[in-house]
This record gives structure tokens, C-alpha cells and sequence, in this order.
């Protein structure tokens, strides 16, 4: 039957269904933002602090850009970074609490959600913390208020002020009571900070919610947010279920809550640096020569 092998087509090769079609592209080469749906390189949004440079959306960023976002490159130190989280009540909700834990410290490299370092700002010594929303929501378990706590220690021992960025959606149930007594740990330790009469400058980004609003995020000396950021206790939804009533455009974006008076600023990202900068010399006292021109 050779013969007939010659008349007929050849036939076509089909690909393993189980192999996976690779693209000549590069992963993660775009983004698109979801506030107005352009297209960007994902690296010019990255140059531009996650920030759109169409509409002026601000995505979220880690903790540590965050931080790059603020400190000076040279002089830091990071603190409290050696205590680490257990599971005291051998919680198991869906999944264990330990393999939760283990998840996002292999997704975000960080072992909590909370990384607090020493540095200065336009060479004004300071004390910053910055929230990483993508460990367990940067929920706050007694890890993050330890790291808190100590960061205040800090700067109190070194007559610093004390900024702390936040991203968060509350309390971390898998800790129960635990992560509860951090809302009265945080706060009480923000006491001595301000009987020190050292500024404590709280910068709010999306979203801030549950217990970290409900504590230390309101109680700054200046209140920052960023422009579109969601801060509240309960969410819209929420309210909106509980109330039974359509709640206002804009409801608990840090524009509404400008208005309505619960914070004292909107500053946008790009510029958060030099605001702070301008902010902690006023508050200390500090002569206008030692900020940038």
C-alpha cells in the first residue's frame, strides 16, 4: 500500500494536548489598569511608582517599594525582622494556618506582613513600617504588632518620628484574640510616642480597613491617604446590606473622607516623599535649609 501512502496528504501533526502553547512574549510585559483600562508597559508603570500615567490610578505596591518610595538608598536598617509567626491555637479554618503562612512568605518573600526599617528622608532621620497586602491581606496578627511595637521602641529611644504606611483588610481571624489585643497594643505603644513628643505620621492606602482602622491608622499627628484608596471598618457592601440604604458615590474613598473631615491630606504618590520630608521639619522644628530645594 506504499502507493497509496504517496497519494494521500500527509497528515497533520497535532501538538500534545497536554503541552502548554508558549508565546513568543515575554510574561508580564504589559499591565493594564483597571481604572481605565490603557494598556501600559509594565515598566514604565513600575518607573512610575504603580501609579497610571493616563488617569492617575494608584495600584497597589509592596512594602518594600513602598519603603524605597520614602527612605534615603544609604543608612538603613531593618528592624524586628527575626520575630516570626507560630501558631499558637493550631488554627485550621479551609486550610492549616502554617501552610497559609508558608504560601505567602513563598509568594511575597516576606515572613509577615508588616517590614519596618531606620533611615532617614531627605536626610531627616525617621523610623518607617509599610504594610505588604499580598501576605494574608496584610491582616494584623501579634507578628505585626510585636514589629510595630518595636519600631516605636525605636524611634522613642533615638528621638525619631515614626511614619507607617497602611494596607490593610483588618484583623487576622486565623489568631483570634491574639490579633485583636495588637489594635490596643499599637495604639498604647503610640502614647509614648507622642509623651516622647515625637510625630507619628499615618499614610493610608487602599485599602485600610477592619481593626488597623479602627486603631493606629486615625490617630497620627497628620493623616495622609493616597487619592482613591478605600479606608473604612466595614465594607460598602456591607453597609449597604446592613443599613438597607444605596450608599453615596465615592463612599469611604479617601476623597469622601477628606471632605467629611477624617483626614488631612491626599497626596499622590510620586510626591509622598517630599511632602513627608516637608511635614517631619515642621513638626520637629527643623530650620527649612535642611530640606531640599
Amino acid at each position: 500500500m506504499g502507493w497509496l501512502n504517496k497519494l494521500l496528504p500527509p497528515k497533520i501533526k497535532r501538538n500534545d494536548p497536554g503541552a502548554a502553547r508558549r508565546s513568543p512574549l515575554p510574561e508580564g510585559l504589559w499591565s493594564k489598569c483597571p481604572a481605565c483600562d490603557a494598556v501600559l508597559y509594565a515598566s514604565d508603570l513600575a518607573k512610575n511608582r504603580n501609579v497610571c500615567p493616563k488617569c492617575g490610578h494608584h495600584k497597589r505596591l509592596e512594602a518594600r517599594a513602598r519603603i524605597d518610595l520614602l527612605l534615603d538608598g544609604e543608612g538603613r536598617s531593618e528592624i524586628a525582622a527575626e520575630v516570626l509567626p507560630v501558631d499558637a491555637l493550631s488554627f485550621h479554618d479551609s486550610r492549616p494556618y502554617p501552610d497559609r503562612l508558608r504560601d505567602s512568605t513563598t509568594a511575597t518573600g516576606e515572613t509577615d506582613a508588616l517590614v519596618v526599617m531606620r533611615g532617614t528622608i531627605r536626610k531627616l532621620p525617621a523610623v518607617v513600617a509599610a504594610f505588604e497586602f499580598e501576605f494574608m491581606g496584610g491582616s494584623m496578627g501579634s507578628v505585626l504588632g510585636e514589629r510595630f511595637v518595636r519600631g516605636v521602641q525605636v524611634a522613642i529611644e533615638n528621638g525619631e518620628p515614626f511614619i507607617c504606611v497602611t494596607a490593610s483588610g483588618g484583623a487576622r481571624m486565623q489568631e483570634g484574640l491574639f490579633s485583636l489585643l495588637q489594635m490596643a497594643k499599637t495604639t498604647a505603644v503610640l502614647t509614648r510616642l507622642a509623651q516622647a513628643r515625637l510625630p507619628f505620621i499615618s499614610i493610608l492606602a487602599d485599602p485600610t480597613m477592619g481593626g488597623v482602622s479602627a486603631s493606629f491608622a486615625f490617630i497620627g499627628d497628620v493623616v495622609i491617604a493616597e487619592p482613591g484608596a478605600l479606608v473604612g471598618f466595614a465594607g460598602p457592601r456591607v453597609i449597604e446590606q446592613t443599613v438597607r440604604e444605596t450608599l453615596p458615590d465615592g463612599f469611604q474613598r479617601s476623597e469622601f473622607l477628606l471632605d467629611k473631615g477624617a483626614i488631612d491630606m491626599i497626596v499622590d504618590r510620586r510626591e509622598m516623599k517630599e511632602r513627608v520630608a516637608t511635614l517631619l521639619a515642621l513638626l520637629q522644628k527643623r530650620p527649612a535649609a535642611n530640606l531640599p530645594g
